[in-house]
């Protein structure tokens, strides 16, 4: 008994790590592609439009494999999605390489997009599956904390790369590697079973789906999505003249996500998720205002605010759903995800649009060079920051709704 107790944690430390592994690959597609955009843009002759449309394919990949792998992960199991997931962030990073063309990388991204949708819908279930009580919820963020944490390391060999002189072919490459770490790890490893039994019924996921509080969690999750990728896939072409190094900020912004993730199970543990969840819509919205109106030195300051901001939506989104809407199984945690990427994938050609919109604007009134792309820029994040200032009021509604709901449950009991 004592050596299959073992033997089952072992097992689910190494699917924790490949999960780990994967989810940087995810943060390098990230990452790397937002160090590569002005490349992209001048070698292919490229808008900010068209850029918007290559972003938002691996924004709609996501999603779409996403919902499906949320449909089957019970019946197919996680293993055989992230076998998908292999195929598709493998064939995706080659057809990026030698594309050499617009359509070229649209069908790319998204192939990418697929393979990192695979992986939120396999890996999310799964740790909650292998871990209990705060376990589950402290592990859900150490997993998440690999996100940005992978951004930080591909933010910075991006840089390092673009900097040697390096092209965006290069780079790209880079991907490659931790792809081929997680595909060793989860290789013949066996997955938990769902721990709560109704989770793992279709009918009794779409009845939790179809509460109040799980549509109004997905208008948030709508809103926490675009307010943390909306400003840091653009980074490069909207801070490059802010007299800060874009892809320093970057790595400062998912740098401190980071750590912040990694104490997310006690931070959750003092403040509630609903808590730590309006305390970040908040603090986001203070660093994306700051981003819109200071320069040099003072844009690190704003990256510190905006990342201690967002450190915390994604995860806690996710184990908010698992915790309080556990009948909604693999599928409402994949739902829940989708609706994150798919909204940002709508809103990434729009905020290409806005900053050709926002150039133009600047040009008319005499503005050129780096004066004007800065003025643009910032009238862009400016645009931004209406999204985090609606989530205030959404998880204030959010606190009170839970609060009232335990004190409900409490003089049933």
């Amino acid at each position: 008994m004592e050596n299959t107790t073992k033997t089952l944690a072992s097992n689910a430390n190494r699917l924790f790590y490949g999960s780990c592994f994967a989810l940087i690959t995810t943060a390098f597609s990230f990452s790397i592609r937002a160090g590569i955009l002005p490349q992209l843009g001048e070698e292919l002759s490229l808008t900010g439009e068209q850029l918007g449309f290559i972003n938002s394919m691996w924004f709609l990949g996501f999603p779409i494999s996403m919902v499906i792998g949320g449909l089957i992960y019970h019946t197919v199991g996680g293993k055989k999605i992230m076998q998908f997931a292999f195929f598709a962030h493998a064939v995706g990073i080659l057809m990026t390489i030698y594309s050499g063309s617009y359509v070229g990388l649209l069908i790319s991204t998204l192939l990418i997009g697929l393979g990192n949708g695979c992986t939120e819908a396999a890996c999310n279930p799964m740790i909650a599956d292998a871990y209990e009580g705060n376990r589950m919820s402290k592990m859900l963020n150490r997993f998440h904390m690999w996100f940005p944490g992978g951004i930080v390391i591909g933010s910075l060999v991006s840089k390092f790369m673009t900097d040697a002189g390096l092209g965006w072919e290069t780079q790209i490459w880079v991907i490659m590697v931790p792809t081929l770490i997680y595909a060793y790890l989860f290789f013949g490893q066996a997955w938990p079973k769902a721990k709560v039994e109704a989770a793992a019924s279709l009918l009794s996921n779409f009845k939790a789906m179809f509460s109040p509080l799980f549509i109004f969690m997905i208008a948030c999750m709508a809103l926490t999505a675009i307010t943390e990728f909306g400003p840091q896939q653009w980074v490069g072409l909207i801070l490059a003249k802010s007299g800060a190094q874009p892809m320093l900020i970057l790595a400062l912004v998912t740098g401190l996500m980071a750590v912040a993730r990694y104490f997310g199970g006690e931070v959750v543990h003092k403040f509630d998720q609903t808590g730590v969840l309006l305390g970040g819509a908040v603090l986001s919205t203070i660093g994306i205002y700051l981003f819109s109106t200071q320069t040099g030195s003072m844009a690190y300051v704003a990256a510190i605010f905006f990342a201690l901001g967002v450190a915390y939506f994604w995860p806690n989104m996710i184990g908010f759903v698992a915790a309080k809407i556990p009948k909604s199984g693999a599928l409402g945690m994949s739902i829940i995800g989708a609706v994150g990427m798919f909204s940002t994938s709508i809103f990434q050609p729009i905020i290409g649009r806005w900053i050709d919109t926002d150039k133009a604007a600047a040009a008319a009134t005499g503005l050129t060079g780096d004066e004007l792309d800065l003025v643009a820029g910032q009238a862009t994040l400016g645009t931004m920051m209406t999204f985090p200032a609606i989530l205030i009021g959404l998880f204030i509604i959010l606190w009170f709704w839970v609060k009232s709901k335990k004190k409900a449950d409490a003089a049933l009991a």
